[in-house]
């Protein structure tokens, strides 16, 4: 028998029913209208499948997969910025100071004119000088002549022994006034050259100490400026006395091994986190340790074209000084630190979660090198602690990738192109 439509089923129950009842008649047609809304509603949305056993959806869980490798285990140590060359600019003369030559605050080179004191003293002795020398050689003049003129009348014993042995030691006598005369110029020379102060290494120059008109150099080397060669700048650092020995124990066992010489490179972080743009090298590392603080104390060099570095700042230096054979890096969030060690959630094949103790190594670039307790190819839990809290314990999960915070998202899939016409 066909179906009829509410429209045609209606005539047919208005004359099956008499107008006193109504009241069926009403039942009758709201039975067939919900038939109908209903019947168009499931034509519309089919109803949704539910998850698997009839519960809630896996939640998702970011993960990484383990990669063994070597990593190199980089240390963070305080330490101090030292300028690589320091002079202090000293009054070798004694005199009025008269004027200053250079800019406070700048680059001075070596042998640049600095301060110009009272000469005219110096210059009056090396007249002197000059004069007494004269003299001295005048006199050498006069005794070779004697001395030469004697020599043949020795022989005819024209004169004595004794008048030509007493020639001949004049001559040698004006010999040595000549060389002290010539002496005392260059001593005069010398002291009229400290009038005229100069740099003795390049680098870049302090403040003035002293003014003009002051004196300076009277009874004591007065000091004038200070000179700092700040390009390459040293990292003077310590580093715990037992650190250096674990380490050099782990090196010896096998379980680590040296960074190399040309690994050994260090990096400057600056007061307020950011890391300096030149890597430095380290120098030398002390044979002593300090028996006051326990410590070993470190230099490194670090190029400063730019003059950013200053000397005496504080700043934290990152030294590599050993690799970690099939060593593992984790993200620090995935890693539980307490005191009862360092655990790890590691996700199965099943979707179920595991708790692992794990030995950490240190750290490197933010993240924490694992040197025992997870394998290669396994899933650890970096992201979505959060959701498990309201879980019961043993809920399966869906592990997805981690992406690091600002990391640039997978590119969307371009959009399909309409079909011609």
């Amino acid at each position: 028998m066909p179906a009829l439509s509410p429209i045609k089923l209606a005539p047919v129950l208005r004359s099956r029913f008499s107008p006193m009842s109504s009241v069926p008649l009403m039942r009758g047609l709201s039975v067939v209208a919900l038939a109908v809304v209903l019947a168009a509603c499931g034509k519309s949305a089919p109803p949704q499948a539910a998850a698997p056993g009839g519960g809630m959806p896996a939640p998702e869980v970011g993960v990484v997969t383990v990669a063994p490798g070597d990593v190199g285990l980089v240390t963070e140590l305080p330490g101090r910025l030292e300028a690589s060359r320091v002079a202090q600019v000293r009054a070798r003369a004694a005199g009025i100071l008269q004027e200053r030559l250079f800019r406070e605050g700048s680059d001075v080179k070596a042998g640049q004119a600095l301060f110009r004191i009272d000469a005219s003293p110096y210059a009056a002795a090396l007249q002197s000088a000059q004069a007494s020398l004269a003299r001295s050689q005048a006199n050498l003049t006069q005794a070779t002549a004697l001395a030469e003129r004697y020599a043949p009348l020795v022989k005819e014993n024209a004169i004595s022994q004794q008048e030509f042995a007493s020639a001949v030691a004049a001559q040698k006598q004006a010999e040595a006034d000549v060389a002290g005369g010539k002496a005392a110029v260059q001593t005069a020379n010398i002291n009229l050259g400290y009038a005229r102060v100069t740099a003795p290494i390049s680098g870049r120059i302090g403040r003035a100490l002293v003014t003009e008109g002051a004196l300076v150099g009277q009874g004591e080397a007065t000091q004038l400026a200070v000179i700092q060669q700040i390009h390459p700048m040293y990292v003077n650092f310590t580093q715990s006395a037992a650190e250096v020995y674990q380490l050099r124990k782990a090196m010896e066992s096998g379980q680590l091994k040296g960074a190399g010489a040309q690994a050994a490179a260090v990096q400057v972080v600056m007061e307020d986190g950011s890391v300096y743009e030149q890597p430095g090298r380290l120098l030398f590392s002390d044979l002593t340790v300090d028996s006051a603080t326990g410590q070993v104390t470190l230099r490194a060099e670090v190029p400063n074209p730019k003059g950013t570095l200053l000397p005496g700042l504080y700043v934290r230096v990152r030294l590599e000084q050993a690799k970690a054979s099939n060593a593992i890096t984790l993200p620090q969030q995935a890693v539980t630190r307490s005191a009862q060690g360092d655990t790890v959630s590691v996700v199965g094949a099943d979707g179920k979660i595991e708790s692992r103790q794990v030995k950490v190594g240190g750290q490197q670039n933010g993240k924490w090198v694992i040197l025992d307790g997870v394998k290669a190819g396994e899933q650890v839990m970096v992201d979505g602690f959060q959701k498990l809290q309201m879980m019961p314990p043993g809920t399966p999960v869906k592990a997805v990738p981690w992406q690091p915070p600002g990391a640039a998202p997978a590119p969307a899939a371009a959009p399909a192109a309409a079909p011609a016409k």
